[in-house]
């Protein structure tokens, strides 16, 4: 992609954002009745909080003072406008802003093209302005995005729930039986407003994530804010609260994400020749960008090193070494690519096709936070259900990046079109080494969570794991070891991400 044919996309989300307060745009998310409101979820362990009350909010006004009195009659005035942003958001705004996330994602995954005289830009957070535009919202670092965003979500929810219970104070229905909320009646204690809460910590977490799109996150929070009242659900004091809280949760979530090593996951030239060359000297071994001009520095070669939310070590979790070129287990995974080139069926180009998630797209690990979603409307979670699965999921995800980059980067495996002469892949080639699969990883870790929070999706969930990491070798990306690899470790990590929900006191 050249230099300005990257600006003209970027230009043209740009300017779909700016023109649609819709955007991102999808069908309205069902109005459903929550299979349960989780009264004890105050008491559940939060991921990063050291308590549950760790950010304080005032108690509220008594519901017969006039303060609160002159809530409702504003909210009364406002009702009858209520029907088209309240739709928009839906009874579990959760779900919107992990689309916005997603969309975001798929908005700013675009490779920086080369200069002129061949050398490649890379992206800069202290500037994100000026072209590259940052971030480039590769899967790593939309693993990331998606992680930080849930995690603070979750955590943001349980305190929520904590002084919900605490102050008690009742839902604005049943204080005044003549408002009729747009959603179905709930009698989840209505301060802090949840919803309040779920549009700070999305508006700080992703403003941070996406810079540019401060203003525009910022738009959508305060439409979010106010569509509850208009829909009958907070008052206005519900919703400073709410704000206020989800401001607080944000700020904790930010300082980790300030030191936690994603800052330098994209070296220079220097660095990462000598991450290369401590690979060709370990092993025999390295890889080497195929594209032409050749682009001197991969994707993200210390991403290995950025922390993890539940993997104690990232050497816990990395994979044996992947079989030497040219040996038996070698030229058995070179046959299958020449065999599958030559006689691929449809199916499997519909696979690779179908879980290609390449560039302009919400990545790998947006397609898992997809049937996420699907997932929690099919079984009508509540919010901070809902967060739970999202935070637990995207840990993991994060994580099998992690892991993953740190194999890529640690064994330095040559792609299949650097070790198999005049190979070609019917997708295209990432930007970094072959050994283990990101699908793979990031699939598995993603199925075996979701298969412990639907149990009764286990099958398709893996099903579909199996299938992404087929994907990869359909398309000629990947050798199957590479895939055999990641969806091992993809696993374990998924399983390190269950043993600390066993014990948030959810279950």
């Amino acid at each position: 992609m050249s230099k300005y044919l990257y600006i003209l996309c970027l230009w043209m989300a740009l300017s779909i954002a700016s023109c649609n307060n819709d955007y991102p745009s999808g069908a309205e998310y069902e109005n459903y009745q929550f299979t349960n409101l989780d009264q004890k979820a105050g008491t559940w362990k939060p991921i990063l909080l050291i308590s549950n009350d760790q950010i304080s909010i005032p108690a509220p006004e008594p519901t017969t003072s006039e303060a609160y009195l002159s809530e409702l009659k504003t909210m009364k005035t406002t009702l009858a406008s209520a029907s088209s942003n309240a739709a928009y958001w839906g009874c579990n705004p959760i779900n919107r802003w992990n689309e916005i996330a997603r969309d975001l994602a798929a908005k700013y995954n675009l490779t920086p093209a080369p200069n002129d005289d061949g050398t490649y830009p890379s992206p800069s957070a202290s500037n994100p302005g000026v072209y590259p535009y940052f971030p480039f919202a590769h899967p790593p670092y939309a693993s990331r995005a998606f992680a930080y965003l849930s995690a603070a979500q979750f955590d943001g929810l349980i305190a929520t729930w904590h002084y919900k219970y605490k102050y008690n104070r009742p839902a604005v229905h049943i204080t005044d039986p003549s408002i009729v909320p747009v959603f179905h009646a709930s009698d989840l204690p209505s301060y802090p407003s949840d919803g309040a809460v779920i549009a700070a910590i999305s508006r700080e977490i992703l403003g941070a994530m996406f810079p540019l799109e401060k203003e525009f996150l910022k738009i959508k929070a305060e439409e979010m804010q106010k569509s509850l009242i208009s829909s009958g659900i907070n008052v206005s004091s519900d919703i400073i609260a709410g704000d206020s809280l989800g401001k607080g949760v944000a700020k904790v979530y930010l300082k980790r994400a300030v030191s936690d090593g994603m800052a330098l996951a994209q070296t220079n030239r220097q660095v990462s020749d000598s991450i290369a060359n401590a690979a060709l000297a370990r092993f025999g071994w390295k890889w080497i960008n195929q594209e032409s001009p050749v682009r001197p520095v991969g994707v993200t070669p210390r991403f290995g090193k950025v922390k993890m939310w539940n993997v104690p070590n990232v050497e816990s979790v990395r994979p044996g070494p992947p079989p030497v070129p040219g040996s038996d287990a070698f030229n058995v995974a070179v046959e299958e690519l020449k065999s599958i080139a030559k006689n691929s069926t449809k199916e499997q180009r519909k696979i690779a096709n179908w879980w290609s998630d390449g560039l302009g797209t919400y990545t790998p690990p947006g397609h898992w936070n997809r049937f996420a979603t699907d997932f929690i409307i099919e079984y009508k979670m509540n919010p901070i259900r809902s967060a739970r699965v999202f935070a637990y999921l995207n840990m993991a995800i994060q994580d099998a990046g992690i892991s993953c980059w740190d194999s890529k980067y640690y064994y330095h495996y040559p792609r299949p079109i650097q070790l198999m002469e005049g190979f070609k892949t019917s997708l295209g080639t990432p930007n970094f080494p072959s050994y283990t699969s990101g699908h793979s990883t990031f699939s598995a870790a993603a199925a075996t969570v979701l298969s412990y929070l639907f149990p009764n999706e286990k099958a398709k969930c893996d099903k579909w794991a199996t299938e992404a990491s087929e994907s990869r070798i359909y398309g000629g990306i990947h050798f199957r070891f590479d895939c055999e690899a990641g969806l091992e470790a993809g696993k374990k990590i998924g399983e390190y991400a269950i043993q600390k929900a066993l014990v948030d006191g959810a279950d």
